[in-house]
């Protein structure tokens, strides 16, 4: 909607990132998780004890032989890995390069990010990324080891291989900060699909995007992330996406296309239907990733999202948990 904030430097980057980091570190760690439940706290994969099956279980995990010598519907208990294996997918496409609230949409993403990371990496764990951009590939993700991907279909995809160790997730980060938003239209369905081919194990991936792409895009590609893996949605929001204020004609720019258009924002018909537009538009994501069993998080720019994910966190551990033993 605004033409794109410059980028800063890679010093106030590292000093961001630094912030961030103790941020995190003071209010999530000890806070949200021990030392091996993920962030999407809920089943690993060695199996454990049966009991009797309850509405919302995940009928893949039916128990049959149980079932058939009691004759009631049984499923069969995890535990949780020793391990886990989580991958970021990053859309730092045009549209996120915006912002009228505290954030821009592309500070969330990289705060989110960084979250994210110090929750997997406390035990040992592996974290690795995918990020799409709308156009060219950033020096710091060329000099990254492990390489790109070369570009598929509209914008470039690189791949950041998962490993374990706080070094190792602070390179990632700076990365991930370092990348260079490109003109032109992202492709968020083909960089789900770079965590479906080739099949990993079963771990965690975190999809943080604003969703903006048009479901079909992206939403099939999302249902199969969700076979193998727990997936987090992590749609990032500004407020003037959701509903326009009384300012007069208001320039606004698409960062993906670079169309310019004029508004006349003191039409109050013109502002409801904005308005009804945005709120169906995030209807229908909402409803694509219900559909493909994603656990979906909201941060808006103009919000505190680690207190957001905080309370997201801590609601999700309650629901998965409740009644039952890990």
């Amino acid at each position: 909607m605004t033409s794109p904030t410059p980028r800063p430097a890679p010093d106030r980057s590292e000093a961001v990132l630094s912030r961030l980091q103790l941020l995190v570190t003071r209010k999530l760690d000890g806070l949200l998780q021990g030392d091996y439940a993920g962030l999407l706290p809920g089943p690993g994969s060695e199996a454990g004890e049966s009991r009797e099956y309850r509405p919302g279980d995940d009928v893949r995990r039916m128990d049959w032989p149980v079932t058939a010598r009691t004759t009631t519907p049984h499923v069969r208990r995890t535990v949780a890995d020793r391990e886990l294996e989580t991958w970021l997918a990053l859309d730092l496409s045009a549209s996120l390069d915006f912002g009228t609230g505290q954030w821009l949409k592309r500070e969330v993403v990289v705060a989110a990010a960084a979250a994210i990371t110090h929750l997997t990496v406390r035990g040992g764990n592996r974290i690795g990324a995918v990020i799409g951009t709308g156009g060219g590939l950033s020096a710091p993700a060329r000099r990254w080891r492990g390489g790109a991907a070369p570009p598929a279909g509209p914008g470039v995809l690189t791949r950041l291989p998962a490993r374990s160790g706080r070094k190792e997730a602070q390179g990632l980060l700076r990365t991930v900060a370092g990348t260079t938003i490109q003109p032109g239209r992202g492709d968020l369905g083909a960089l789900i699909e770079m965590l479906n081919r080739p099949p990993r194990r079963r771990g965690v991936v975190v999809v943080i995007s604003d969703f903006l792409a048009p479901a079909e895009q992206w939403a099939r590609p999302m249902r199969k992330l969700r076979v193998r893996h727990d997936v987090l949605a992590i749609e990032v929001i500004d407020p003037r996406e959701l509903e326009l204020p009384d300012v007069g004609v208001l320039p606004v720019v698409d960062p993906e296309s670079g169309e310019l258009h004029e508004v006349q924002t003191a039409d109050p018909r013109l502002r409801q239907r904005y308005a009804d537009a945005a709120a169906a538009q995030r209807a229908t994501i909402a409803a694509a990733l219900r559909g493909a069993g994603a656990a979906h998080l909201r941060l808006r720019t103009d919000r505190d999202w680690l207190l957001d994910m905080v309370r997201f966190v801590a609601a999700q551990r309650h629901a998965r948990t409740r009644g039952t033993t890990r």
